[in-house]
């Protein structure tokens, strides 16, 4: 028979903004596993007062329009159960910075 295997590892993850001045802010994202382990994890959301990122750490990111995904580098993508990491990224605003309505973090490459 067929191997079989268990349900997919998931993750969560927390949009919080750590700084903030005239047209720019700085954000983290904690990435935090479920119940099983996780290789690898990919974050997105979409920032909903047109933010641009500028630049980002722990996490390659990439953006079109207001979409970012935020994949995890070589040195966090691999996360125990219960365990968390986080990445962090500057960005502009303009007229209101509101916090993106809900992060999808999916479990895998």
């Amino acid at each position: 028979p067929p191997p079989t295997t268990g349900p997919p590892a998931a993750c969560t993850a927390r949009y919080r903004v750590t700084g903030q001045w005239s047209g720019g802010f700085q954000g983290e994202v904690e990435v935090v596993a479920g119940s099983t382990a996780v290789n690898g994890w990919t974050v997105n959301w979409a920032f909903p007062n047109g933010q641009q990122i500028s630049s980002s750490w722990s996490a390659t990111v990439t953006a079109s329009g207001s979409s970012v995904t935020a994949r995890n580098v070589g040195y966090n993508g691999n996360l125990a159960a219960g365990t968390s990491t986080t990445f962090g990224f500057l960005a502009s605003w303009n007229g209101t910075n509101a916090a993106p309505a809900t992060l999808t973090c999916t479990a895998g490459a």
